[in-house]
């Protein structure tokens, strides 16, 4: 029988192993945080980060968990973990005990979740969808509570361009019902994990925290609640994911595991000296390239606050794929976009998107390949057949070459030996270098270029052109936000005005693009007439699903079809300032003796056997009935 004295010191003992127990848990980094029962590949590798942990020997004794291997590395405050986690496993939690000699010192509480009964079988973005890309801090400043938080290196400040804003994940999804409205189907955010770098940290290319998003934007929760809020109203989630280089203030980099954590560690560490990419993309395939012109590629670091990771360190290389897969699962994403895809390892690139798309057979991933050559562009993409070998599982790529020959036949001028859509026409008949050219995502403009409004010099009419032709063409459109509503960056290229802030997001703005309030007839013109185009796409086969046959322009006419077997859609781009007749005669082709259209854009009704009109600088969305 327990006495008073007994009793209290039998209370003082269970409190003291709590503490120690609490004390272990929190102050130790295991990463992933959490894992899944029942995933395709059984392994995991957890970094474990605490002081001194090298010298400790973990044990697990759990059914189902397999402790296959434990890795010490130079820094003593790291082990890497190889579990197997059978067939048989339960989802909840498990101990990770650690000894010191015979001696438990500490123990770690691992969680593995139950996946969701189709997670695997996820669908990725599509040709049926249209994304819209989102700098956060730029777009709704929906908590202002959280712009400024305590510990951060950087707060908030408006007044600057290259300053945090205040835009948040609230923000966004306060803004849900517009999307939807306007008829998008897929948001790419920017990215929204932790950069707690001293500057210029609103972009989010400079990882602090892979596994946090940025306190902020929100919380990991807000992030899971607004997927969900849009995905109930038809809107996926696209997550940007950077994995050739980290923030200068990520964690690690105070600690590094290896001496080869990140390439060119050895000079940077002992004088901090910095070897930059060439930025050479083409070394990739140059059959002729010098080596040392290939590594400075590859290994150089992107930018000073960009360390660049060795993804040749196996360590690095699965923490990287483990942390995407991660991402996936638990936010339930309709897709990936992989910054400077060419940049990291080559061989870990196709490690990364096989791992990805063997775990998720029909998700989706674009890589961000910046350069207008379609074979440069094309060696990327699944089922290519490359002659130095090289092979992939990237299911999809942003059409940069699109993107510039498009630029370019917009604003050449009519007159000359060819017509000013040479340039488009020619570089779409170059789709033979591509596997699956209709997984491409097209687009005007993005979050590193002049908005398409300032790269047509704010010709309304040229706009109308450009977004008709990328909304219509092959592959999966993205528009840039604020392109609806016309926003510009005149007389500079600078990003932080490029990434200005959406008007009506912040509480006292007099113009708001959300209400209409304040916008001048031409942008609401613009706003409504992506708005019409979006709405009637979502339900054309003819689009979504359809073949393609353009014909030679002539002067400054450029036509091409969209069809299946059911459908079919003629889209015209007239770039001349006087009306055109088209004669349908020589449509024959592709027209096969349609005699009725409707045009998507007016909305009128138009016979066509005897040519069709065009008006002057406009386009012209017609079904065929």
């Amino acid at each position: 029988m327990y006495t008073k004295s007994s009793f209290l010191l039998l209370l003082l003992f269970v409190l003291s192993c709590f503490i120690n127990t609490s004390w272990a848990q929190s102050d130790m980094r295991v990463e992933p945080p959490f894992w899944w029962v029942g995933m395709k590949n059984p392994k995991l590798q957890l970094l474990i980060h605490d002081k001194d942990v090298g010298a400790l020997k973990p044990k697990i004794e759990q059914p189902g968990i397999t402790l296959k291997r434990v890795i010490s590395v130079e820094s003593p405050n790291y082990l890497f973990l190889d579990l197997e986690i059978e067939p048989e496993a339960s989802a909840g939690t498990f101990s990770i005990d650690f000894y010191e000699n015979d001696k438990k010192t500490k123990t770690y509480s691992y969680e593995l979740k139950a996946r969701e009964g189709a997670a695997a079988n996820r669908h990725g973005f599509s040709p049926k969808d249209v994304m819209y890309l989102i700098t956060p801090d730029r777009f709704v400043n929906g908590d202002p509570s959280n712009d400024e938080v305590a510990g951060m290196l950087e707060g908030k400040n408006r007044a600057f361009h290259g300053g945090r804003h205040g835009g948040d994940i609230a923000g966004i999804d306060q803004s849900l019902e517009y999307l939807k409205d306007m008829g998008f189907t897929a948001i790419w955010l920017n990215p929204v994990l932790e950069n707690d770098q001293p500057a210029w940290s609103y972009h989010g290319y400079a990882t602090t925290d892979y596994y946090q998003v940025d306190a902020r934007y929100g919380t990991n929760e807000e992030y899971i609640n607004l997927i969900k809020r849009a995905k109930s109203m038809g809107i996926g989630m696209i997550m940007d994911i950077i994995v050739n280089h980290c923030g200068s203030k990520h964690w690690w980099m105070d600690d590094l595991p290896t001496s080869d954590w990140v390439n060119n560690q050895a000079d940077f560490e002992k004088d901090q000296t910095i070897k930059y990419t060439n930025h050479l993309k083409a070394t990739i395939q140059d059959p002729y390239v010098a080596q040392v012109d290939l590594q400075d590629f590859t290994d150089g670091w992107f930018d000073s606050n960009m360390p660049d990771l060795n993804q040749r360190n196996p360590l690095m290389a699965t923490y990287l794929i483990q942390n995407s897969i991660w991402w996936i699962e638990y936010a339930d994403l309709l897709g990936i976009r992989m910054d400077t895809y060419p940049y990291p390892e080559r061989d870990f690139m196709t490690a990364w998107t096989c791992a990805i798309m063997e775990e998720f057979p029909n998700f989706n991933i674009v890589g961000e390949e910046w350069h207008g050559n379609p074979a440069i562009v094309a060696h990327w993409q699944r089922g290519k057949v490359n002659p130095n070998g090289y092979t992939s599982c990237l299911p999809s790529l942003m059409d940069f070459p699109i993107q510039e020959s498009l630029r370019k036949s917009l604003n050449t001028p009519e007159g000359g030996w060819n017509s000013s859509w040479k340039s488009v026409y020619e570089t779409l008949a170059n789709d033979f270098q591509y596997p699956d050219p209709f997984n491409l995502v097209v687009f005007p403009d993005n979050h590193d270029m002049s908005r398409i409004f300032t790269q047509v010099d704010e010709n309304f009419d040229l706009y109308k052109l450009a977004l008709t032709y990328i909304l219509t063409m092959r592959g999966t459109p993205q528009l840039y936000y604020g392109t609806e509503i016309l926003m510009k960056n005149p007389g500079t290229e600078d990003h932080g005005i490029i990434r200005s802030d959406f008007p009506g997001g912040w509480a006292g703005d007099t113009i708001n693009g959300f209400t209409g309030a304040g916008l001048s007839a031409q942008e609401k013109e613009a706003q409504a007439f992506v708005k019409t185009i979006l709405n009637w796409r979502k339900g054309s086969k003819a689009i979504h699903e359809g073949k393609l046959m353009h014909y030679a322009p002539k002067g400054g006419v450029y036509v091409f079809f969209r069809y299946t077997d059911t459908e079919k859609v003629m889209v015209i781009l007239n770039k001349e300032e006087k009306a055109v007749e088209l004669p349908t005669s020589k449509l024959h082709e592709a027209m096969n003796g349609e005699k009725m259209a409707l045009d998507i854009i007016s909305g009128k009704k138009i016979a066509l056997d005897d040519g069709i009109t065009v008006p002057a600088m406009s386009p012209m969305i017609l079904e065929l009935k």
